[in-house]
């Protein structure tokens, strides 16, 4: 993982001012570069840039750190690279990835005569096309003067603009928001290229946006490259003309394991080889993955198939973080602890206690994440800085859960019962993001069969699916790597989803099957929502954890609406339904507000009673 800024800028070189420097810095402790490169005018009338690249990192992969910026020094080309790339070209890759991404860059930029700089193009994003993983980048060739930013079509890694007035071009994974200056994200909708012998003296710079496919519209301003390629089937929307069917066979939930499998291998084995890191690890057992851990169905799964993966002397994180919340816990008992009483604490160390039993051998370290309302109130402009543009009432309490939950400061319990301080040293962090999407976890699936039968199902899916690269995921990059760590999604793999789109609606949530909490049979006592899933985890053992039910992060640790009184509500486009849903954080209920013709957003403030 690593931090970028980059900066173009017509009167002199711009370097991220200290705030954010510090920010990048905490993201990529390993190392930190940067290089300054005046791009030339082809012509007298046209200006002079200065570029400047500036990358930290956090070495995960390979056995020895690699530098950033990237330069290839024979062209001048270089490369900021934020990324995993898990497979190139279909082939899982192995050690460090940053050095065979500028490699594959520099060999498809090279062109022997002018006219062929369009195919160069082609080829770049060819490659950009062909890498399965996360990632945010700027890339500079020197000798075509293009220059290439954007992110993965899943927006898994973050990337900010700067807005600015003369038109100069700033990027960076983090922001400074003191200075009042106003950034956005860059879109997970497709790669941005600059050419640089087209600038003009005052003008704004010729951006041209290559759209992913799914996503692009063909028009003659794509010019040669019409767009990239995006690694993912169309979803099946077939529907069964009557009755349920959900497969009654194993071999569907076989399937599942072995490809969930395959997406965690990739991600938690080999962490953290390098002999020349900050903090190499002292002694084998120490976890060197940990897992966001709530106690539900999604990370559990992820926790239970992971100590199939790594070996048995490394112990396995469970990071678990509650809140005191002064709204919710104002009358507790003298011996009542508003930690031990959050609902994913409870889950947590249930489900825990049947990772214990299931997994013998295994050290599982469930560490106990107790976050005092002072602690939340001290550390609000800082969380709210690491999440902005973000910045609704929501955002702010999935924030806080996720910012204290990767530092992995908290305690643990021996089988004694005796409790010691501890502090996870694990850098990757895994997390259970995807799973609802892509299973039909949200109670929103659930309406929306009952109101449109399976026809509303599939739409209801493959709109959760195609706006995924919408989703807040820059945002929990930005907040969870400020701990100097990386956070990892094993549901969001290429071909893990390509699986799952593949499969029929009722394969993953079949709706049709009423839940029977009498019955034996799985596939009729497990709930629809996310039930291929949960059938997992029953055959793996994990019978509590297969009839979990879904909680969101902010309800489950207790950092929704902490305030009393007025609170601010959420902005809500118009378009997500017909008639806009918005969730009340006093009423633990959505608000259904019916959008007139002419309504693009609402704003809801709710006082409690």
């Amino acid at each position: 993982m690593c931090g970028i800024f980059f900066s173009l800028c017509r009167g002199q070189p711009v370097a991220p001012d200290p705030d954010t420097a510090r920010r990048l810095e905490h993201r990529g402790p390993d190392n930190i570069g940067s290089r300054q490169v005046q791009v030339d005018a082809n012509n007298d009338h046209e200006p002079s840039y200065h570029a400047t690249f500036v990358s930290t990192v956090l070495s995960l992969r390979g056995t020895t750190v690699t530098e950033q910026p990237l330069v290839d020094e024979a062209s001048g080309s270089v490369l900021c690279w934020n990324g995993e790339a898990w497979k190139f070209q279909g082939q899982p890759v192995s050690g460090s990835d940053s050095q065979l991404v500028f490699q594959a860059l520099l060999a498809a930029s090279i062109t022997n005569v002018k006219h062929e700089k369009s195919l160069a193009q082609r080829r770049v994003v060819d490659v950009l096309s062909s890498i399965a993983g996360p990632y945010a980048f700027v890339f500079y060739h020197a000798s075509n003067h293009y220059l290439y930013y954007g992110r993965d079509c899943l927006g898994r890694r973050s990337l900010l603009k700067k807005e600015v007035t003369n038109h100069d071009l700033i990027l960076s994974s983090v922001c400074d928001t003191s200075s009042g200056e106003h950034w956005s994200e860059i879109e997970a909708d497709g790669i941005h290229v600059i050419d640089l012998s087209q600038t003009s003296e005052t003008g704004p710079l010729p951006v041209t946006h290559i759209p992913h496919c799914r996503q692009c519209m063909h028009t003659d301003q794509l010019h040669f490259v019409e767009d990239q390629n995006v690694p993912f089937p169309a979803m099946d929307m077939t529907v069964p003309t009557s009755g349920a069917g959900f497969p009654q066979s194993l071999d569907i939930v076989d399937q599942l394991g072995a490809a969930l499998r395959d997406s965690l291998a990739l991600r938690v084995q080999h962490v953290r080889e390098a002999t020349n890191v900050s903090d190499s690890y002292n002694t084998n057992d120490e976890a060197r993955v940990a897992i966001l851990f709530s106690g539900g169905l999604d990370c559990t799964l992820l926790a239970r198939l992971t100590h199939e993966l790594v070996p048995l002397e490394q112990s396995i994180d469970l990071l678990n973080v509650a809140f005191e919340n002064p709204r919710i816990h104002k009358n507790l008992g003298p011996d009542e602890s508003p930690y031990e009483l959050c609902p994913d604490r409870m889950t947590g160390r249930a489900s825990s206690e049947e990772l214990l039993n299931i997994c013998p051998g295994r050290t599982w370290r469930f560490v106990a994440i107790d976050i005092p309302y002072s602690q939340t109130v001290a550390n609000r402009t800082k969380v709210m800085t690491l999440m902005h543009p973000h910045n609704t009432e929501m955002d702010l309490s999935i924030s806080y859960a996720l910012y204290f939950a990767s530092q992995g400061s908290g305690s643990v319990r021996d089988r004694s019962g005796a409790i010691a301080p501890y502090n996870s040293r694990a850098h990757v962090l895994l997390s259970g993001l995807g799973a609802d999407e892509l299973f039909g976890g949200y109670q929103r699936h659930a309406v929306a069969y009952n109101r449109q039968g399976y026809p509303g199902l599939v739409d209801e899916l493959k709109l959760d699916f195609d706006r995924i690269g919408k989703r807040n995921l820059g945002r929990d990059d930005r907040v969870i790597s400020d701990s100097g760590k990386e956070i990892r999604f094993p549901y969001l793999d290429e071909t893990f989803i390509a699986f799952v789109l593949r499969l029929p609606v009722t394969s993953k949530c079949d709706f049709a099957i009423v839940q029977d909490t009498a019955s034996d049979d799985p596939a009729k006592l497990l709930e629809p929502g996310k039930r291929l899933l949960r059938m997992l985890a029953w055959h793996l053992g994990m019978k509590n954890v297969a009839v979990e039910k879904k909680r969101a992060i902010q309800f489950g640790s207790r950092t929704a609406k902490m305030e009393t009184g007025k609170t601010k509500g959420t902005w809500a486009k118009r378009g997500r339904y017909r008639d806009t849903a918005l969730y009340c954080y006093t009423t633990c209920a959505f608000i259904s507000i019916p959008c007139t013709a002419n309504a693009t957003e609402i704003r809801v403030d709710i006082t409690p009673t």
